[in-house]
């Protein structure tokens, strides 16, 4: 009797990334999409750390859940911190950069392995920014990889050119912003507009570690195409958005788009690692005029300074428009006036950004531009106030006043800040009945069809995942 061949393995992906907030939002929207809109088996992995705050209700910060069709299991950081807040302004960022690299291989490696022995290998990893060694350990084992890039196709192909002969050039220009750089295919840039590690130029610089880390990463994928064949990409973005940055790669990787990875109406809240509560606030807008509310809200890294508070609260309430502020309570400052006159604002904690921008009384979004929350804004229509502070932010903004034309960028004083006259007056052209806001709030509703028609049924980004995931 003739022997049958095994059946085919089912394909299964494991989605790993950094335990901080704008890592963990995006890459956990496309786990939820691949499992949504496949048949593949699904594995969403980050550090112990972050996975404990997700499920603060588990006995064991090491034990693996399955929810809504996707298995959660973390893997060891080598830290014993109840916090996964890293970011590049921690002193301790370079000891962490190398511990999560030495334990997290280690443990990544037993996680792929245990896999295997269980009947449920993982036929491809998807990994992104920061855990570059994730794709070793997956090539290690002969598992097939994609990088996840979380960021704007035109910041990869910048970092793809600052890396590939034009670090020179822009490192010796650092102190001239109005330095103009012309990338193939991209936009005209000045210094100002680059991610703000380009400008770093000595290992003592608290960012070092970060450039370096993606400067490994580009060279991985250096190494990966003239190995055989181009590295394949996934991009948190859409074709019509970014059609010139990704036609200039296409020499170098294989980009696919799959964006606006947003998260949809109908997904689970798990994955949020702040605290709200959604009742009060959401009952607030609703008390409001439709499109008569600035929603402002600076992301999870970034603190601001006394004094920079101090001029937002005032251009809020300067602009005389009911506003809701997103100010954590291990941001606030003491003898900073939050409320407004009257209870014009709402000052909260935290919020669901998502169902807040998608609010119809949200008329525009005070944003510091990272990429997860300008493709929120997008998705939503909201246009916005730009007002970026580091990273890519700086080029996020450029491209939403400039190429988009769903902002208006914020111009910062001598003084390094935004000031409260600067914020009343951008408000107002946002949501003013002047020409230029017309014309913002019109594009802004063009982009938010583009961007649904992308990830909708038979839309680019849809057709690309499904095809990555066969």
């Amino acid at each position: 009797m003739e022997q049958q061949p095994p059946p085919p393995t089912k394909p299964h992906f494991l989605v790993i990334t950094f335990p901080a907030q704008g890592h963990l939002n995006p890459a956990l929207h496309l786990a939820k999409r691949l499992a949504s809109s496949t048949t593949a088996d699904v594995t969403f992995c980050t550090a112990t750390t972050a996975h404990r705050l997700m499920f603060p209700s588990l006995p064991s910060s090491t034990s693996p859940i399955h929810h809504n069709g996707i298995t959660y299991i973390p893997f060891s950081d080598g830290s014993s911190s109840s916090s996964s807040r890293h970011h590049p302004s921690d002193a301790k960022l370079r000891s962490f950069m190398l511990q999560i690299k030495q334990v997290g291989s280690k443990h990544l490696t037993s996680i792929l392995q245990d896999f295997a022995t269980s009947g449920r290998p993982v036929t491809c990893l998807i990994y992104t920014m920061l855990l570059q060694w994730a794709g070793d350990v997956a090539s290690d084992l002969g598992i097939p990889s994609a990088l996840y890039w979380i960021q704007a196709a035109t910041v990869l192909s910048i970092y793809y050119h600052f890396f590939n002969g034009y670090e020179s050039l822009i490192v010796s220009h650092a102190k001239d912003p109005s330095f103009p750089i012309s990338f193939p295919s991209l936009p005209l840039f000045q210094i100002r507009d680059l991610p703000s590690f380009f400008t770093i130029t000595s290992p003592e610089e608290p960012f070092f570690d970060i450039l370096d880390g993606i400067r490994n990463l580009f060279n991985d994928l250096s190494l990966r195409r003239q190995a055989g064949g181009k590295p394949r990409v996934l991009v948190n973005s859409f074709d019509e958005l970014e059609m010139n940055a990704l036609a200039s790669m296409e020499e170098h990787m294989e980009l696919i788009t799959v964006g606006p990875v947003v998260q949809e109406a109908a997904e689970g809240e798990t994955g949020d690692m702040f605290e709200e509560d959604e009742k009060e606030y959401m009952e607030w807008l609703d008390s409001q005029e439709d499109k008569s509310v600035a929603y402002v809200a600076f992301g999870s890294v970034h603190k601001m300074s006394k004094e920079e508070m101090e001029e937002i609260g005032k251009g809020l309430i300067e602009s005389q428009r009911p506003y809701l502020w997103v100010v954590r309570k291990d941001s606030r400052w003491e003898d900073v006036n939050f409320d407004g006159e009257e209870k014009q604002g709402m000052v909260v904690e935290w919020c669901k950004q998502d169902k807040v921008l998608r609010h119809k009384a949200v008329g525009c979004f005070v944003t510091h531009c990272g990429w997860n929350s300008t493709l929120e804004g997008l998705f939503s229509g909201v246009p916005a106030v730009a007002m970026p502070t580091w990273s890519d932010q700086v080029t996020n903004a450029c491209l939403m006043e400039r190429e988009w034309g769903t902002a208006v960028k914020a111009e910062v004083g001598e003084n390094g800040r935004v000031g409260s006259g600067e914020l009343a007056r951008c408000l107002e052209i946002v949501m003013g009945e002047g020409e230029r806001g017309v014309e913002i709030r019109m594009k802004a509703e063009m982009w938010k069809e583009k961007a649904r028609k992308a990830v909708g049924e038979g839309g680019s980004s849809g057709k690309n995942l499904k095809a990555f995931a066969c």
